[in-house]
């Protein structure tokens, strides 16, 4: 099993940036793609970000391409969400997610196999 600990969120103003954290613990990390997803008020679920196990490959979200980055340390068990450009669309509470399929392109909920219990970012115009 993965346990996933988010942190890094909060208020910032529309254009700022923000640098969310995902924490893993087990020894299993580098088995494991991973993803982003975030979830606004009344809205479902959506897909953010993808990276592989190696961290070589990257996805993402039409909505965020060029604003946001993805990253990986599998030797330190992290995911990281650099966010910049923020708008307050952006708002939403941030997920993060282990899926043990590698393939590449899996943006669905259900893909993915262990969850964080999520982090608050709020994007003030």
């Amino acid at each position: 099993q993965v346990q996933l600990v988010e942190s890094g969120g909060g208020l910032v103003q529309a254009g700022g940036s923000l640098r969310l954290s995902c924490a893993a613990s087990g020894r299993t990390f580098n088995n494991y793609a991973m993803g982003w997803f975030r979830q606004a008020p009344g809205k479902e679920r959506e897909f953010v970000a993808r990276i592989s196990r190696s961290g070589g490959t990257t996805y993402y979200a039409n909505s965020v391409k060029g604003r946001f980055t993805i990253s990986r340390d599998n030797a330190k068990n992290t995911v990281n969400l650099q966010m910049n450009s923020l708008k307050p669309e952006d708002t939403a509470v941030y997920y993060c997610a282990a899926d043990r399929d590698s393939r590449y392109g899996r943006i669905q909920r259900n893909d993915y196999d262990y969850w964080g219990q999520g982090t608050q970012v709020t994007v003030s115009s």
